[in-house]
Order: C-alpha cells, then sequence, then structure tokens
C-alpha cells in the first residue's frame, strides 16, 4: 500500500512523535489521578466518584484526540457521527444497566436496599 493511500484512508491525518508523547504524558497523568484519588484517601469521600468521571471523560478525550486523531474538521465529520453513536449506545447500556439493578435491589431485596 503506498504512503499516499495510506493516508487518503486515515483521513489523510498522522500524529507526529511529539502529539503521542503528549497523549501518552496526560493519559498517564490521569491515569495516576485516578488512582491517587481512590488510593491515597486524600480527596473527600463524596468527591471521589464525580472526579473519577471527569478524570475517565478527559481521558477519553485524550485516547479520541490524540491517537485515534478525530477532530472537529469537515474530514473528520464521519467518524465523529461514529464515535457519537457508539456513546449513545453504551450510555443506553449503562444507564439501562444501572436502572435494572437499582429496580432488582429495590423491589426483589426490600429489608436490604436502605442499609
Amino acid at each position: 500500500m503506498s504512503h499516499a493511500h495510506e493516508q487518503a484512508a486515515h483521513g489523510g491525518k498522522h500524529g507526529t512523535l511529539s502529539s503521542y508523547l503528549v497523549g501518552f504524558g496526560l493519559s498517564l497523568v490521569l491515569t495516576l489521578l485516578s488512582f491517587g484519588c481512590v488510593m491515597t484517601g486524600v480527596a473527600p469521600h463524596h468527591l471521589i466518584v464525580p472526579g473519577l468521571m471527569v478524570f475517565c471523560v478527559a481521558q477519553v478525550l485524550v485516547q479520541l484526540g490524540f491517537f485515534l486523531h478525530m477532530g472537529i474538521a469537515p474530514e473528520q465529520r464521519e467518524n465523529l457521527m461514529v464515535a457519537a453513536c457508539a456513546l449513545l449506545f453504551i450510555a443506553i447500556v449503562v444507564i439501562g444497566s444501572l436502572w435494572v439493578l437499582h429496580n432488582m435491589n429495590v423491589y426483589m431485596m426490600p429489608g436490604m436496599s436502605h442499609g
């Protein structure tokens, strides 16, 4: 496969070594922050889950931007739509699973739902 054909197949945009290193560094920092938030006990207990969610979303954005080269450019629009559809499906599965588990806990184990 020629170099021009490879670039056309991937939208014509590849990362540089420095962009990969920046992405790797950001991923590493976000991962360490997540572990540090849980393992050290420095963060207040009620902020751990929201903090992990923020770090998770930031990690996904870093992965999409630096490693999958997804952006808002017009040539990336098709990839962005596929990613948005995948995120919608993942959200439906996660929220649906949480809803089912909550209802099972409330209706099948009524004595255990409040501690």
